[in-house]
């Protein structure tokens, strides 16, 4: 989802997002928050670990499975076995895409009717009902804990933009339609569950990622074509789910951050070009009907804004003011120093190395933050930090999908003023050379041995 996505980050955004805009204003808006990549694969393993993925094996691009091993170290501290340890029930409803070990025949294909290892259940969550990857990927079934719920017993066809899905071995009762549906039944059973214990929930949606299929209910809700009825769907399945939170009765005492793994993959398209609301296969819009980024540069894989700046909302109503605003540049790895934080316990010697608690930010006034430069990282390699205002792009291009791609360490490299230049349109390496020497000294600190 796009920083433009939601209209309580960009007013002009024709899709409405009630439940969104309901919950961003009833905590704090983060107005300068990253995902720890530009695509989900490594921003999941980040959020989780509260470590940059680049630091692990995957040094670029994503998992696929079925071929694929399991990303996060067996050792590895997660948010998931941190909170178990501390008496939390855990819980997981959704995209995993970190990894599985399937069963294997004789040949080493995988099956995925069989009971499979090293997924959601070992990384410290007591149940996990979801998909293995992203909903373009096989297998095309609901995996619960261990096992699929059904037999694969059918192939889906490949399917072109906006319903785009690869071919692959599938569920007959499988359809993408009902997947945030069933998320959000799970998401409310969990939360409502009699338990004693506190909860933690993840709960990534498998929405407005490709396929772009929206609910036959939500279709031509938003006249934004069916990517504008996904951002929407999206929303309503936010809504069901703190309605359950506000139906059990603990939504004052709840800890709820709502954010997304990487930009929108939504192009900007000229006036002239073909576009979504002109074709629905058109993978963009003209800014004039819809700017799912904003006004950032880019898209989803890219090291420019676009890629990686994301809505990120913080709510908890027994800690947090309503109607709070935070400009500090913050990134998904810090949300494992700042559950910590909130329950008030140590995270163990060796774990989220690059995680940093906000919460500070939150319940005290004006506090400053702390925490060093901020690593943005592209789909395919190309690194960016930012202090303050200063970005400073280790490359000459956008290392993801939109022209000039570039390559990574390759000079010149790109210095940006985003308080002056959001949309990166001014290269001021030459003018501002000092800054941007500190900046890539403190990369290279911060970075180490790990690229």
């Amino acid at each position: 989802m796009g920083y433009g996505d939601v209209q309580v980050l960009n007013e002009e955004s024709r899709i409405t997002t009630p439940h969104l805009n309901k919950l961003a204003k009833g905590g704090a808006i983060f107005t300068d928050a990253h995902s720890g990549s530009a695509v989900c694969t490594p921003t999941r393993y980040g959020l989780l670990t509260g470590r940059y993925c680049w630091r692990s094996r995957l040094k670029r691009g994503v998992l696929f499975p079925p071929k694929d091993k399991p990303l996060i170290e067996n050792e590895r501290v997660t948010i998931a076995n941190f909170l178990k340890s501390q008496g939390y029930r855990t819980g997981m409803v959704g995209k995993w895409h970190l990894g599985i070990e399937w069963a294997r025949d004789e040949k080493g294909n995988a099956v995925f009717d069989a009971p499979f290892t090293n997924g959601p259940i070992e990384k410290g969550f007591d149940e996990w009902y979801g998909v293995a990857a992203s909903l373009d990927m096989v297998p095309y079934v609901m995996l619960r804990n261990h096992q699929a719920v059904a037999k694969t017993t059918e192939v889906q066809k490949a399917m072109g933009f906006p319903k785009y899905i690869r071919k692959g071995p599938k569920d007959p009762n499988f359809d993408p339609a009902d997947a945030l549906d069933l998320f959000a039944k799970e998401a409310g059973a969990f939360i409502n569950r009699k338990d004693e214990k506190p909860f933690f929930l993840y709960l990534p949606l498998t929405g407005p990622h490709k396929p772009v299929w929206p609910h036959e209910r939500f279709v031509g809700k938003t006249e934004l074509g069916p990517y504008g009825d996904f951002v929407h769907q999206v929303d309503a399945t936010v809504g069901m789910v703190l309605k359950a939170l506000e139906e059990s009765g603990k939504a004052e005492n709840t800890l709820v951050i709502f954010t997304s793994d990487n930009g929108s993959f939504m192009y900007r398209r000229g006036e002239k070009e073909g576009h979504h609301l002109s074709d629905q296969k058109d993978q963009g819009y003209r800014p004039k009907d819809h700017t799912a980024n904003f006004h950032w540069r880019g898209t989803k894989a890219d090291v420019w804004e676009g890629g990686h700046r994301v809505p990120f909302f913080v709510r908890w109503p027994e800690k947090i003011k309503a109607g709070g605003k935070v400009a500090d540049v913050v990134c998904l790895t810090d949300i494992l120093a700042t559950v910590a934080d909130a329950i008030g316990e140590e995270l163990p010697e060796e774990a989220g190395e690059d995680s940093y608690s906000f919460l500070s930010r939150l319940v005290k006034e004006r506090e400053e933050s702390k925490r060093p430069g901020v690593i943005n990282h592209s789909a395919s390699g190309m690194f960016a930090i930012r202090r303050g205002p200063w970005k400073l792009v280790l490359g000459n291009g956008s290392g993801g999908r939109e022209q000039p791609k570039g390559k990574a360490f390759e000079k010149p490299y790109e210095l940006y003023h985003l308080g002056d230049d959001p949309g990166e349109s001014r290269n001021s390496i030459e003018k501002e050379a000092g800054i941007a020497k500190e900046l890539e000294a403190e990369f290279e600190k911060i970075a180490g041995e790990d690229l």
